[in-house]
């Protein structure tokens, strides 16, 4: 089909607009990845069905797409994290602190990395990577590598300027094989947004609600976990663990966050800990947060 035809449909007003089958958005996902159209009808059609708002179904039908192309090597034992690709620059990240606390359990952490996505201009998990040697239980996949097709769209990406529908679907596209996911929410209702989007592909699957679209806790947070077919939603707080962090009330710059993790105070190393304990009971290693936490202390 013409592609024009796509834009059409995101993009010519509420009485217009409407929902693209699934034949549809493959082939309008499929031209996006090969840029076979031009990068001005891409930029539309991205911004026009941001503002419409991408439904559950094209998002799935957008998933399906990007996961044929990934490029995959297995890590056993391992938990895949959603970390955003538009950086980190109000908190710095855990990542690197973590991965020491789950040895023992011989649990594997799978991160992604590629250069800046929009919409913030934080510290990535790429540069995080380059900057600062991970425990060798931390898996660095770079998407130039794995799924280099949705990596060449960076410029174009950074030139609109805005979220996509891409923002939702990268976070876990498993270069790892993982069986087990943690992913972040900002708000409630894409909870179970994400449990259809990647619930399938994974034995076991926990959202938190944590900063920043990382699934990193530093203050009191709610988090969800699928229970006999029903999401049930809880609570971890930091303070109950005797943990009592005081964020930035400024962004971070890049050096500063690298630089709190090459030094971390007693306040970030706990919060380390208690991360460690979700990644814990994400890979189905502890019953709930308070056992996970006792199993690392």
């Amino acid at each position: 089909m013409d592609f024009f035809n796509y834009i059409r449909a995101v993009g010519t007003g509420p009485k217009s607009n409407r929902e693209l089958d699934k034949i549809e958005v493959v082939d309008a996902i499929e031209c996006i990845l090969n840029q076979s159209v031009p990068s001005e009808q891409i930029a539309a059609f991205l911004l026009g069905w941001r503002v419409r708002l991408e439904t559950a179904d094209e998002l799935r039908a957008t998933f399906e797409v990007c996961d044929k192309y990934v490029k995959r090597t297995t890590i056993e034992n391992s938990l895949e994290l959603g970390y955003a690709f538009d950086g980190k620059s109000d908190f710095p990240y855990l990542l690197p602190l973590i991965g020491k606390y789950l040895k023992k359990f011989d649990l594997n952490l799978v991160v992604s990395g590629d250069e800046l996505q929009p919409a913030k201009a934080g510290l990535t998990v790429k540069q995080l990577n380059e900057n600062i040697k991970f425990d060798d239980n931390i898996h660095y996949f770079d998407r130039s590598e794995y799924f280099k097709e949705l990596s060449d769209l960076t410029k174009l990406r950074n030139i609109l300027g805005l979220r996509t529908a891409f923002n939702t679907v990268e976070k876990l596209l498993n270069p790892g094989n993982s069986k087990y996911a943690i992913n972040a929410a900002f708000h409630k209702p894409y909870v179970e947004k994400y449990h259809t989007l990647f619930g399938p592909n994974y034995e076991n699957l926990v959202i938190v609600k944590g900063n920043e679209g990382a699934p990193e806790i530093f203050t009191k947070a709610k988090y969800w976990l699928k229970t006999d077919g029903e999401i049930v939603e809880h609570v971890v707080d930091p303070g109950y663990f005797g943990i009592n962090y005081v964020r930035s009330i400024n962004p971070i710059s890049i050096e500063e966050s690298l630089n709190m993790v090459r030094n971390p105070d007693d306040e970030l190393e706990k919060l380390a800990k208690l991360n460690a304990a979700m990644f814990l009971l994400s890979a189905q290693k502890a019953k709930n947060i308070n056992d996970a936490y006792e199993m690392i202390d």
